[in-house]
């Protein structure tokens, strides 16, 4: 029960209680005492209405102990916690078994403790993921450039090699940056993203035009079909969407792994919600791997990563976008042999 019924109701309780002593103890005392002839100023009626204050004191404790123990003191117990909040070694949830507002107060403090925590974890995983993948190609450059500045008898050949080589982990560096910095700035996009109703039928035509010709262009075949019809309105980010879209044909491009590609693009609405699905059938994901593929920074074949580009934010930022627009994203093995992604996006009420 919340606080705001609670509180006036434990009030008129005390309030009907005290009125009904009253009652009680007056009818006895006007039955015994009656008719009362003297003044009322007299000690022996004074000391007559000692019960009622004696009453009136006992349901004033018993407020003040209620207030103390549910209200006060929890309050108190969270704003002892807040000076002792800590992101790195996380101190056991708060408990508090109660369903009123002070407890909805301090289940929102546990998820808010925790999200903190999730976040400082992140940012310590980003910092971490960073440096490995910076160190590796680092390290090569390094290598390479002591071989050439050392080993004067090397032939034309071998300097151009190992040039190469350098020039191949160092794109590799700029472009692994580049990505960071561009996810980190689409992040802070987000927090002001303006969403407006879209035409779901013209936005999948849209986007399945676009992307016939690139995927023709790089051996790919796009099979595509909706279920959308004139009236199903979407409420998005347009560009961010397309974002999504990009993200997702890019990365079967990269890791479908077969030379003849063919990429399939659906969609319909259900419910409150439209659907996209877009699967290849390229050499897919293991079983294992497909849980972790929203990670930042995850990537299937480290050994790969370098060669075919990209730096495992592709679909973290597809995630990101998804919901933030109030949708939901996950992977799955697809019935046509390679990877499905499957996302949602919130019609726009009429």
């Amino acid at each position: 029960m919340k606080l705001k019924i609670k509180l006036p109701l434990l009030f008129l309780v005390m309030f009907i209680v005290f009125m009904v002593s009253i009652g009680i103890y007056l009818k006895f005392i006007f039955a015994a005492y009656s008719p009362i002839s003297s003044s009322l100023l007299n000690p022996s009626y004074i000391g007559l209405l000692f019960p009622i204050f004696a009453i009136a004191c006992f349901i004033f404790i018993i407020l003040i102990m209620y207030i103390y123990f549910f209200i006060e003191k929890p309050i108190g117990l969270l704003n002892t916690r807040l000076e002792r909040i800590n992101i790195v070694h996380p101190l056991p949830p708060l408990a508090l078994r109660s369903n009123d507002e002070i407890g909805d107060l301090y289940n929102h403090f546990n998820k808010m403790e925790k999200r903190l925590q999730l976040a400082h974890k992140e940012q310590t995983d980003i910092i971490a993921a960073i440096a490995h993948d910076l160190k590796a190609p680092l390290t090569s450059i390094n290598g390479f450039a002591e071989l050439l500045a050392m080993q004067k008898g090397l032939s034309e050949n071998e300097k151009q090699e190992y040039y190469e080589l350098i020039q191949k982990k160092s794109k590799y560096m700029a472009e692994l940056i580049n990505d960071f910095v561009s996810f980190t700035k689409e992040k802070q996009d987000l927090e002001s993203m303006t969403v407006k109703p879209v035409d779901a039928s013209k936005l999948f035509e849209n986007i399945a035009l676009e992307y016939e010709y690139e995927l023709s262009g790089l051996d790919c075949e796009l099979v595509y079909k909706h279920l959308f019809t004139g009236n199903v309105m979407l409420m998005v980010n347009e560009i961010m969407i397309g974002r999504v879209f990009g993200n997702l044909f890019s990365n079967v491009v990269r890791y479908g792994g077969k030379n003849e590609l063919k990429v399939y693009m659906t969609g319909y609405s259900q419910g409150s919600y439209a659907y996209f699905e877009i699967e290849d059938n390229g050499t897919g994901v293991p079983d294992k791997d497909i849980s972790s593929l929203f990670f930042k920074f995850f990537t299937v074949d480290k050994s790969r990563q370098i060669e075919n580009g990209g730096i495992g934010l592709g679909l973290a930022s597809c995630k990101s976008i998804i919901e933030h627009h109030g949708g939901e994203i996950y992977a799955y093995s697809s019935e046509y042999g390679g990877l499905g992604i499957k996302f949602s996006l919130p019609l726009a009420k009429h």
